[in-house]
């Protein structure tokens, strides 16, 4: 059987499974080449079970920048967090420059409304240059830590050696790709004057997925909460992979929410949290897509607040809410009703 099908079919869903199954990632590391004889369900000559066992644990160890802290797209996009596509890329850019890099796989983040906290690529180089990639390699880790040691203490990134990949993407599409995903902006590109320190207008490159044989699928998400900056972002983001090649396709997402300092209803909510809990209530904007956005764009006359439980780490594996929150959520917006 041609080992580039068995490439293709089996090791992502080997992977998945190591990753999930602690008994069988534990089986793993003590005996590679037999868990994956066991999970493969066909039968290989041993040599080629031993590339795939390569390929696995090449993959699990690739399988990160990661360690990010990753966060809410919209919330936590200036607390200088990084971008783990955008990491992978810039590694892949100097690769390309320096050593003749060739690009086979590329998978990065998953949520559109989360700051990729994984993203891990397959590639090689020619034998000529992989000791000067090595080298180059070590000092983009080293420059990279240092970049984010105030935000990222706990970045990591990995090389692994793996067995020969048969399967490259065209050149076209690799600078196409490349080059597009080191040079679309992500961030905070403004900053509120009506509102001190809150992220105006913001962009971040969630994902990047190879799907099928010859799609490549880059998501990105735009925030804004003035609806002319959210469309020249969203112009920005367009341009850059339209110039690179690519189709590319708008979904439906949020209005903005302009501040109302001056409403009345935000006057009674914190009159209302004033009298219930004995202490003034923290009155902020937030960089977040919310439903308000879309009923203002429907009603525009509506005065509106929002306010809930306290939820720390959205949209990461660190998603909690603070249970204690929910009684006092609850108490003041019964009250809050009691007054209109």
């Amino acid at each position: 059987m041609d080992i580039k099908a068995i490439i293709k079919d089996k090791v992502d869903e080997i992977v998945d499974k190591i990753k999930n199954d602690k008994a069988i990632a534990d089986k793993f590391q003590k005996d590679p080449v037999g868990t994956v004889e066991g999970l493969i369900g066909v039968d290989l000559p041993n040599d080629q079970i031993e590339q795939v066992a390569k390929l696995v644990k090449a993959k699990i160890d690739l399988d990160k920048v990661g360690d990010l802290l990753g966060g809410h797209s919209g919330d936590d996009i200036d607390k200088g967090h990084a971008n783990a596509n955008k990491i992978v890329a810039r590694l892949l850019w100097d690769g390309i420059q320096s050593c003749n890099l060739r690009l086979s796989y590329f998978d990065g983040g998953n949520l559109r409304n989360a700051i990729p906290r994984e993203a891990y690529a397959i590639f090689g180089v020619p034998a000529e240059y992989k000791n000067d990639f090595v080298k180059r390699y070590n000092l983009f880790a080293a420059d990279v830590k240092q970049e984010f040691k105030h935000t990222e203490p706990n970045f990591r990134i990995a090389l692994s050696e793996m067995p020969t990949v048969n399967t490259l993407i065209d050149e076209k599409t690799q600078f196409g790709l490349i080059y597009s995903l080191v040079g679309v902006p992500n961030g905070v590109i403004a900053m509120s004057f009506a509102v001190k320190g809150l992220v105006e207008t913001s962009t971040n490159l969630a994902s990047v997925k190879f799907e099928g044989k010859d799609q490549i699928v880059v998501t990105t998400s735009q925030r804004s909460s003035v609806e002319s900056a959210k469309t020249y972002v969203l112009q920005m983001v367009e341009s850059v992979f339209t110039l690179a090649g690519a189709d590319v396709a708008h979904s439906d997402g949020y209005p903005g929410w302009a501040p109302n300092p001056d409403s009345e209803l935000l006057r009674l909510t914190v009159e209302s949290y004033r009298d219930l809990f004995h202490t003034e209530p923290k009155v902020r904007a937030i960089h977040a897509g919310l439903e308000c956005g879309l009923f203002l764009e429907k009603y525009p006359e509506l005065d509106m607040v929002s306010f809930g439980p306290t939820l720390r780490g959205v949209h990461s594996p660190d998603e909690r809410l603070e249970i204690s929150t929910v009684r006092k959520f609850w108490d003041l917006m019964v009250e809050v009703l009691k007054r209109l």
